[in-house]
């Protein structure tokens, strides 16, 4: 129990303080608990979709959370998602392990370089572009939409979606570089954002994957649980640190997590 509480907490912090720290869930499902991927994908998506919900909340009284963006880009997810579930349904386990470390591998890379740009940037006193596919309106802070910021929030969305259904992720590991990579929002918005699309995604996902059969355990509730209270937690720790900070601290954590499942599942099929 102790166990399950400690692994939660820590991947509710993650969710709360970068908006896509969900995607530590099944890694720490797998290697801390001993579930394998289809065990820990259902898993994965309630106690993420929970928590999203919690956050989600918080940045919507915060005035955080572009809501219009947030629900064209969910709606494009839920509407991929089942794609992605009949994919996990015909892929090996270990084929889907391996696609997830790499994916988590990249995100780490691109959050890195844009943290440490945006660093550079600052330092150097270099203006940031001046235009992006999605910009904020500079009299309201919201977005203004166009034909191109629909299509980039509804692509975003919907490989969100698919990597949900496939992989038993929440997608905030693609939804905040993207929105980070093709919008001028800050990093607090985009993480507030984030988990918005992460709860609405993650609802319809976790129905289909309970249609399929998906089984949770007693044990796993008390990760679901923790990782609630990890996430409330994140919540109130993240306006007292940067966005710079939050991205690169991320992305090394998904680092080190992708290099340990690469190394405990991969690396023994690659050899034998």
């Amino acid at each position: 129990m102790i166990t399950e509480i400690l692994l939660g907490m820590g991947v509710g912090l993650a969710l709360g303080l970068t908006g896509s720290g969900g995607v530590l869930a099944v890694p720490a499902l797998m290697l801390g608990l001993g579930f394998t991927l289809p065990e820990a994908m259902p898993v994965s998506l309630i106690s993420v979709g929970i928590s999203s919900l919690l956050g989600s909340l918080d940045g919507l009284r915060q005035g955080l959370v572009r809501y219009r963006a947030a629900i064209v880009m969910a709606i494009s997810g839920t509407l991929i998602a089942p794609l992605g579930i009949a994919a996990s349904h015909v892929l090996p386990a270990d084929i889907l392990t391996s696609i997830f470390s790499i994916l988590l591998l990249m995100v780490a890379i691109k959050m890195a370089r844009q943290a440490l740009q945006h660093y550079r940037e600052q330092q150097g006193g270099v203006a940031h572009p001046l235009e992006f596919n999605c910009m904020l309106r500079p009299d309201t802070g919201r977005f203004e939409w166009n034909p191109k910021c629909f299509f980039t929030l509804s692509s975003i969305g919907g490989l969100s979606g698919f990597s949900s259904g496939l992989l038993g992720v929440g997608g905030g590991f693609l939804i905040v570089p993207g929105i980070r990579q093709f919008s001028n929002l800050n990093m607090h918005s985009i993480v507030a954002t984030s988990l918005a699309v992460i709860t609405l995604i993650s609802t319809g996902t976790v129905i289909a994957a309970l249609f399929h059969g998906a089984q949770i355990t007693p044990q796993a509730w008390w990760f679901i649980g923790a990782t609630c209270v990890g996430m409330v937690a994140g919540r109130k720790s993240a306006p007292l640190l940067s966005g710079q900070l939050l991205t690169l601290g991320f992305a090394l954590l998904t680092s080190v997590v992708s290099m340990a499942l690469l190394y405990k599942y991969m690396l023994p099929n690659f050899w034998s």
